[in-house]
C-alpha cells in the first residue's frame, strides 16, 4: 500500500513569528494560544516523521513555500529495503573470486562545480553522462527540475536529491535547476582538464516566501492491484 499526504495552508496567518515566545519546536502564539511548529529548518524526512507521529493532532506551522507539497510515506521503506539488499550483495561478493583486475575498465569522467557555476570536466569523448545531487539549506531536495537550456529535454531529482541526466552533454551545454519557491540556478559545462569530484553538487536557495497557519492535510491511499 502506498500512503501519501499533501500539506497546505488554506488561511495564512499574519502574526509575526519573531514576536512569539520561543519553544523547543518553534514559537508560542499569544493571540491564538497555540504552539507554532517551525518546519522551515526541517528536511523532508523530518516533516514526514512529524506528521506520521502526530496524525490526529491539529498543527499550526511555519513553512517555506516549496515545503507545502505532496510527501510519500513509503519512500523510506523502499530506501531501507534497498540498503538491506545492497548489504546482502556485498556479503555475497566477498565469496566470489575477483576477476575484475583481468578486465580493462573505463575511467569515469571527473567533474566539479566551481563558485562561478561552471562545471569543469575531464572528457574521454566529446559527450559525457552527467549525474548529480541537489540540496537546499535544509538538505536533499526532491522534485527539482533539471533542464537542458534551449530544449525540452530534462529530468528531476529523486527523493534523495539525486539525478542522472538522460542525454549525454558536451562543452557549452547549460543545465537549468528550478523548483517552486526556489531561485533558479544554471550550470555551464566546460571541457577544461580538472581532476576532482565525480558528481555535480548544486545548492539552490529559497526565495523569501514563508507561510504560516493551521496545516491542512490531504491524505491519499492506494494499493497495487493483483
Amino acid at each position: 500500500m502506498k500512503n501519501q499526504f499533501t500539506l497546505g495552508i488554506n488561511k495564512p496567518c499574519s502574526e509575526d513569528f519573531n514576536q512569539f515566545t520561543p519553544t523547543n519546536s518553534g514559537g508560542f502564539c499569544g493571540s491564538c494560544e497555540k504552539n507554532v511548529i517551525d518546519f522551515t529548518k526541517m528536511n523532508s524526512k523530518e516533516i514526514i516523521s512529524y506528521f506520521k507521529n502526530n496524525d490526529s493532532k491539529k498543527t499550526c506551522g511555519r513553512f517555506k513555500k516549496h515545503q507545502l507539497k505532496t510527501y510519500s510515506e513509503t519512500t523510506y521503506l523502499h530506501k531501507k529495503q534497498s540498503l538491506i539488499g545492497g548489504l546482502a550483495l556485498t556479503i555475497i561478493s566477498l565469496f566470489i573470486p575477483n576477476t575484475a583486475n583481468a578486465q580493462k575498465c573505463k575511467q569515469p569522467t571527473e567533474i566539479i562545480i566551481q563558485k562561478n557555476k561552471k562545471l569543469k570536466l575531464k572528457p574521454q569523448n566529446n559527450e559525457v553522462t552527467i549525474k548529480g545531487f541537489v540540496k537546499d539549506e535544509s538538505g536533499p531536495l526532491p522534485g527539482v527540475s533539471v533542464l537542458l537550456k534551449g530544449t525540452t529535454i530534462g529530468t528531476e531529482t529523486d527523493f534523495d536529491g539525486n539525478f542522472e541526466f538522460p542525454k549525454q552533454l558536451k562543452k557549452g551545454d547549460i543545465l537549468i535547476f528550478s523548483f517552486v519557491g526556489m531561485k533558479t540556478e544554471e550550470v555551464i559545462i566546460t571541457d577544461k582538464n580538472f581532476t576532482s569530484k565525480k558528481k555535480i553538487d548544486v545548492t539552490i536557495k529559497s526565495e523569501a516566501c514563508i507561510l504560516m497557519g493551521e496545516v491542512a492535510i490531504k491524505k491519499t491511499y492506494s494499493s497495487k492491484r493483483k
